[in-house]
């Protein structure tokens, strides 16, 4: 199984609600690329996101116009250029983010605590190891996205876990950023989301992310050896 889907996407659906939908374009790749779309005042965003046949439908089904795509991790460029080109709208990249927006063949514009009606937590900004990441919160909506730092995929789990922090942050997770967010849901940039209790998920893998991080290892060690 590929790392990266490439070729002809196969989209398939992994989140939906009232306010939001997410997809996969390559459903069989290991790093489960999780793109998300997420209405909020009015507004559609686009949020991380891989391209595919069929995403133009899945956002006109949602309410709002697309005001604009997010990269929302340094190395989540994916498709945002390419979606934005589509709809006429901006790349919408943090204002503390840096070595992203000339790279992106696209406008480009900056927002800091707020964009739009979704509240930016920034997860992690270190030069070593390079990493870059917000999360958006829709506090009214309940609905929480993290690009990286947790996710559903399997490389990001033990069996006992339903939501995991990723295993470069598993001695240090991001507590700090995090932690005393209650959200109804939470949105992952690799796997598909929780979609109920998502406080009680996020801080149960923030809360076992060190005990259960051997499990883990040991999880990845015995796959990438058999």
């Amino acid at each position: 199984m590929a790392m990266k889907g490439s070729g002809d996407a196969d989209l398939a659906v992994i989140d939906e609600f009232d306010d939001g939908v997410g997809w996969i374009a390559y459903p069989g790749e290991t790093m489960e690329r999780a793109s998300h779309a997420l209405s909020v005042d009015g507004d559609l965003w686009v949020l991380d996101p891989v391209d595919a046949d069929g995403v133009d439908d899945l956002l006109a089904d949602l309410d709002g116009e697309v005001a604009g795509t997010v990269v929302c991790l340094d190395r989540h460029k994916r498709d945002a250029a390419v979606i934005a080109r589509r709809h006429d709208v901006p790349v919408y990249v943090p204002d503390w983010m840096t070595g992203v927006a000339t790279k992106l063949d696209a406008p480009v514009e900056r927002f800091g605590r707020r964009l739009g009606g979704l509240r930016a937590i920034t997860v992690r900004d270190s030069s070593i190891p390079p990493w870059q990441e917000v999360g958006l919160y829709d506090e009214d909506g309940g609905t929480l996205y993290v690009p990286e730092a947790v996710g559903t995929s399997s490389y990001m789990r033990t069996g006992s876990e339903q939501l995991g922090v990723h295993p470069m942050l598993r001695l240090f997770p991001p507590r700090r950023a995090l932690g005393g967010i209650d959200p109804e849901r939470v949105l992952c940039g690799h796997g598909a989301g929780v979609m109920e209790d998502g406080g009680r998920a996020l801080a149960a893998a923030l809360d076992g992310s060190r005990r259960n991080a051997p499990g883990l290892y040991a999880k990845t060690l015995r796959e990438f050896l058999g």
